[in-house]
């Protein structure tokens, strides 16, 4: 059974209480920014930017679900500064309605949801259409990461895989042992809920 908003399973603490955007912050935000209605977490259309846990976390799980708009993108900021472009100076998980009209043709396989953006590729076809809720989850253990969507592991890498300079002078946050978890919205209607987390040793 999904927990409902603000509660979380055994072990994991809630990062989200369905109320209010307490202990998290947003940086560089656009037109509304980040809103909370019925329990969910909603990153309106027109509005977004970057909203970050307050807390750093290093190594962890978390787990929630998305709901997008037809075409809408998203991301997921992990072990990230508060400044900066977080694909960057940290790195982005992406959430993107890949299979929409607007991209075809246009994605390089990094740029499909569960890459680590511009970096490393996930596997698809597994993402629900825009319009129903995915479950996602997320575990970060050192330099290897773990994407599972929809309960199938889409993404198993380790970080150490990258050795090309010019992509990690561009990507320099790749080396962050930790830093903020943030949603990355870029102005699509993108909404989140039951965002939990557990920190791993």
């Amino acid at each position: 059974m999904i927990p409902a908003a603000g509660l979380a399973e055994e072990g994991f603490v809630s990062l989200f209480d369905g109320k209010s955007l307490k202990g998290w912050t947003l940086v560089k935000g656009k037109g509304p920014g980040y809103l909370v209605q019925d329990g969910i977490l909603v990153c309106p259309a027109e509005g977004g930017g970057n909203l970050y846990t307050e807390k750093r976390y290093s190594n962890f799980i978390l787990r929630f679900e998305y709901r997008l708009s037809p075409g809408g993108n998203n991301g997921l900021g992990i072990r990230a500064p508060l400044e900066g472009d977080a694909a960057y100076s940290g790195m982005e998980i992406q959430i993107l309605d890949d299979g929409h009209e607007k991209y075809k043709g246009r994605l390089r396989p990094e740029q499909y949801t569960g890459s680590i953006y511009d970096v490393i590729p996930a596997r698809t076809g597994f993402q629900k259409p825009a319009g129903e809720w995915n479950e996602e989850e997320v575990t970060a253990q050192g330099s290897k990461i773990q994407v599972k969507l929809n309960g199938v592991i889409i993404l198993h890498t380790d970080l150490e895989i990258v050795q090309e300079p010019a992509v990690l002078k561009r990507h320099y946050g790749l080396k962050n042992r930790s830093g903020h978890i943030g949603f990355l919205g870029h102005g699509t209607l993108v909404e989140f809920r039951n965002i939990r987390i557990t920190e791993l040793p």
